[in-house]
């Protein structure tokens, strides 16, 4: 049998102690815990939002990027929004459907297909631009809190996608 040194003999553990030291797994001490029920709830928010235009979120961020830079290979599109190809093309698909976006396959290389928007793609933009006031008006957050929260999520997103 293992022997005790003194100073194990006279620690004892208590409901305190114990519970302080097992503080850093609360869920609710999890910043990834509070980012994801954050996302997922603001995503619902969009939900009624997208509707009209039969949007999803990711249809909708699409068209962001789009909106910024038009004619992009899907390649570049996944890396401005965070996507694999496996969740960016079904969603094109959808895109193109619903004809807002056009895929061109390059003269130069086949292997890349560059994202167009369309005539529709285009005028979406303007019927979209009340979309980001209304969802921030109903979190009930002022705007100096939404630009600080703004400001610590994108330091938190150059962490990630620094080489």
């Amino acid at each position: 049998m293992k022997k005790e040194n003194s100073n194990q003999r006279n620690k004892k553990v208590t409901p305190n102690t114990a519970s302080n030291r097992y503080e850093a797994l609360r869920l609710d001490n999890q910043l990834c815990f509070s980012l994801y029920v954050c996302s997922k709830e603001i995503i619902k928010r969009y939900k009624p939002l997208l509707e009209p235009y039969k949007l999803t979120y990711t249809g909708y961020i699409v068209m962001m990027a789009l909106w910024e830079k038009d004619n992009i290979t899907v390649k570049d599109l996944g890396s401005r929004l965070y996507l694999d190809s496996g969740t960016l093309t079904p969603v094109l698909k959808k895109l193109e459907a619903l004809d807002y976006i056009k895929r061109v396959r390059s003269n130069m290389d086949e292997r890349n297909v560059y994202i167009q928007l369309t005539d529709n793609g285009v005028d979406l933009k303007d019927k979209a631009l009340p979309i980001p006031e209304k969802l921030i008006c109903s979190m009930n957050l002022s705007l100096e809190n939404g630009k600080k929260l703004l400001d610590e999520l994108h330091q938190i997103m150059r962490l990630f996608t620094k080489p």
